[in-house]
């Protein structure tokens, strides 16, 4: 356990370089540098006074030792210049066992501040190697000031959800251990420890009941009573020296590596095995099986892709899905395992997602434990899940145990406090009794048939799901008025005088703010704010009010938003606040937003509903507990598509901004329409003898105004156009530029651009019509004409860069047409949950 001096001086050493230092991993690299410099020096002191020789500090490196670094009488300047060459000369020391070697492999001083260093460095002496024990936990507490998220998407792993999967995973003394992404070492260190407990004679397994308070400081795995140590007594020497020998991590980065090697080594591992490794594309490892295998792989894939070997029996490029595939391929035929994955693994819909489940259902996974989603703070809230396997256990039974972690004994904000409610107890007993086929029933726990899990085809991993269809398959909720549940009222009449909306503290909603935005469960989309005077006879609606339009447009009939802040409110909106005691806010909300309003009134073309009618409306009551779930369930849907919107509205924006980022570049000239264009014509009349559908003689498609599909009028027998063209709809829906690459014939209220091909491309000439504000008529209905178009002037830079900003806004248009999609599947899995109920 950590005492405060050892963390004192740990965080002392950190200050002092805080000022030239300022990243949190560089300034683990200089301690850890200087630490195994310092513990070098000290285990040669301890061989010399036991008898034996120094082995670090000899021959060509006998200048360099610790208490020469140190001496008084060196300028600070002398100091560091023998710095310097001492941990670049170490690198090369053939002298050094390679384990030295290769942690100052790239060791550098990244400042050249003779006063720091010598602060530091003696900060640094205070800490000596005869407690190697006491150095390993320090060091692993060095390795948590480690604040950033590596470069492929690596998180810290936080210690109690290791120590937590270690307990259930339950490595044994002559069992293998593999981390295959394995960082600063904390599964192994963590596998190591739980070993040597259960393999010591002061380990008492009825004192560590999973009810018991544990220690400030101490974790689920490790701990007994008081501060007692397991030194692993009941090991004899060639077990524990094969123990050393039966751990092994490879990670990527040399960075990670060198760590990990400091860290083993100083929790006894004298020749640790942790490699420099590309678990996803090197195949040198690949024929190694294990007994145990545990991980947190990385969570993202690198901008520049995997290029996987085909060993993998799925094919993907994604690398949460090839580090899973990779587990299961290297397990041996009882091996176990425990990975923490990203939440895409247990629900997305892509081939490679679902047939990398199927695998796990049929193939090993025994328990699927939820955790919260800040667990990874301050790192990433990332939502989170751990896949636990027994090729054992998974034989004996076909069920799949699904648990459910609310809180894990910290609170899910940046600092994560530590807080009474802790899940992990509870999951670690309920765990423990199914390793032995036996259920312990909790509200944690669900169980869930295998053959369920397939039955859909996608595998679908997410507990909750199944414990819906459970739960609501036998029961039928109680159908209340919506009087019953909330208050319905309405808002009140706007004032007169207009100078009250100036400077207002709080907003006016009216009927055309709740249609502008449709949805939204935290509405302040208002531009009118009243001031506090002369405004006594208006009612203040409170935050977390519905607003239901009861007139207006049959289009607006449908928008629903709730409240983000207090309000005042037109009276042409139904307010709706709910009995809190009785149904949630946000499920009355998300109900209410499937409530087709248009069937409640009568009169289509401008309805208008009574509060008598609102409050009549009926909505399924389930208990608190089980709206709380749904709300759960739909706002994760719903924060996809929000994260969605927001993608989609800035990719949008900057579209609109296109032509004006090019008049910033040099060397751009601006150039009018009619010079980049071959012909510039408007459409004629439909020809005669057209037909609206197409056939063998006509086939050639006729387009007028409009968006899409609406532009084909019929078809024809003769093209009038037979370049690459862009059309634009000239009177209405004026703009909507298309590209036309096949033979067709322009129709009246169209205007056909043909550009000229060696000078601008015809997607780049798109762009730029979707981007110009095109002057129009002061007629009623907009519309243009050739010659307005053709004086429109924009920047035409070269054509090869033409290209290249096109090939840029096709990606963006992918992606947008991508979350476009995501919208729809999200917005039908909402509309699906809402209707089970």
């Amino acid at each position: 356990m950590l005492d405060a001096t050892t963390k004192r001086k740990i965080d002392s050493a950190r200050q002092i370089l805080v000022g030239k230092v300022p990243d949190p991993k560089a300034q683990v690299e200089q301690i850890t540098t200087a630490l195994v410099y310092k513990f070098m020096d000290d285990m040669d002191k301890e061989a010399e006074e036991l008898g034996g020789k120094a082995k670090f500090f000899t021959g060509d490196l006998k200048d360099f030792a610790w208490n020469k670094l140190l001496d008084t009488r060196l300028s600070g300047v002398a100091r560091m210049d023998l710095y310097v060459r001492a941990i670049s000369a170490f690198a090369k020391a053939k002298q050094l066992p390679q384990l030295f070697r290769d942690i100052f492999k790239d060791a550098f001083l990244p400042y050249r501040d003779p006063e720091t260093l010598s602060l530091f460095l003696k900060e640094i002496n205070n800490f000596t190697y005869d407690h190697s024990e006491d150095l390993g936990n320090a060091f692993e507490y060095l390795l948590s000031v480690l604040g950033s998220q590596g470069d492929a998407g690596q998180f810290r792993t936080p210690r109690h959800i290791i120590d937590f999967i270690v307990a259930i995973v339950d490595p044994k003394k002559n069992e293998t251990v593999l981390d295959p992404a394995c960082g600063t070492a904390g599964f192994l260190i963590s596998a190591y420890k739980h070993i040597r407990k259960h393999n010591s004679s002061n380990f008492k397994p009825e004192k560590e009941s999973s009810q018991e308070k544990l220690p400030e400081g101490n974790t689920i795995a490790e701990t007994v009573l008081a501060e007692k140590v397991y030194r692993g007594d009941l090991l004899t020497p060639s077990e524990r020296k094969k123990l050393m020998n039966n751990f092994v991590g490879y990670d990527i980065s040399p960075d990670m590596v060198k760590l990990s090697l400091v860290n083993m080594y100083l929790h006894g591992f004298q020749e640790p095995k942790i490699y420099e490794y590309d678990t996803l594309t090197s195949e040198k490892h690949w024929g190694e099986q294990f007994d145990v295998i545990m991980a947190n792989p990385p969570f993202m894939s690198p901008k520049g892709g995997i290029r996987p070997h085909k060993r993998f029996s799925v094919q993907a490029s994604r690398s949460e899905v090839l580090f899973v595939d990779y587990i299961l391929e290297h397990l041996n035929l009882k091996g176990r395992a425990g990975i923490i994955v990203p939440e895409g693994i247990i629900f997305k819909t892509e081939n490679a997602y679902k047939r990398l489940r199927q695998m796990l259902v049929e193939d090993g996974l025994f328990v699927v434990v939820s955790l919260p989603p800040g667990v990874f703070n301050p790192y990433s809230g990332v939502k989170t899940s751990i896949l636990l396997f027994d090729n054992q256990l998974a034989k004996k039974s076909d069920e799949i145990l699904f648990l459910k972690i609310e809180n894990d004994g910290f609170d899910l904000g940046a600092q994560r406090r530590r807080i009474d409610k802790n899940d992990l107890p509870e999951a670690l007993e309920i765990l423990e009794a199914w390793k032995k086929c036996k259920k312990k029933e909790s509200n944690l726990a669900l169980w869930v048939k295998k053959e369920k899990i397939a039955e859909s085809g996608d595998y679908n991993l997410t507990g909750e799901r199944y414990r819906e269809v459970e739960v609501r398959k036998n029961q039928k909720w109680t159908m209340v008025e919506l009087g019953e549940v909330a208050e319905v009222s309405s808002g009140n009449s706007a004032p007169q005088d207009k100078r009250l909306f100036q400077n207002g503290k709080y907003p006016f909603c009216r009927t055309s703010d709740v249609g502008k935005v449709h949805i939204s469960i935290n509405f302040k989309e208002i531009s009118d704010y009243l001031n506090d005077q002369g405004i006594q006879g208006l009612r203040l609606f409170k935050k977390g009010t519905i607003l239901f339009p009861k007139s207006g447009a049959s289009t607006f009939l449908n928008h629903r938003v709730m409240l983000a802040i207090d309000s005042y409110v037109s009276s042409h909106l139904a307010t709706i606040y709910a009995k809190k005691e009785k149904v949630l806010p946000k499920f009355l909300f998300y109900l209410l937003k499937n409530v087709d309003a248009r069937n409640l009134t009568n009169n289509q073309n401008y309805p208008s509903l009574k509060l008598s009618e609102i409050k009549k409306i009926k909505i399924p009551l389930p208990p608190l507990e089980v709206q709380k779930e749904i709300v759960e369930q739909i706002e994760v849907k719903q924060n996809a598509i929000n994260h969605a919107k927001e993608i989609i509205k800035n990719l949008e924006r900057e579209r609109r901004y296109f032509g004006q980022e090019l008049r910033k570049l040099e060397d751009v000239k601006m150039i009018g329409l009619g010079e980049v264009c071959e012909e510039l014509f408007a459409g004629g009349d439909v020809p005669k003898g057209y037909s609206k559908t197409r056939n063998d003689e006509k086939k050639i498609p006729i387009y007028t105004n409009g968006i899409g599909d609406k532009s084909l009028y019929g078809f024809t027998d003769k093209a009038r156009v037979n370049k690459e063209a862009v059309t634009i709809s000239a009177r209405g829906t004026i703009g909507h530029p298309e590209i036309r690459k096949e033979p067709f014939y322009p129709a009246i209220r169209l205007i056909v651009a043909i550009p000229k091909s060696e000078i601008i491309d015809v997607r780049f000439l798109k762009y730029i019509l979707e981007t110009i504000e095109i002057r129009r008529t002061g007629n009623t209905i907009p519309q243009l004409t050739v010659p307005m178009v053709k004086k429109e002037k924009f920047p035409l830079p070269s054509l090869k860069l033409q290209k290249q900003l096109v090939a840029e806004a096709e990606k963006e248009e992918e992606i947008i047409a991508a979350n476009r999609r995501l919208i729809d599947i999200m917005e039908k899995k909402i509309n699906k949950v809402l209707s089970t109920i």
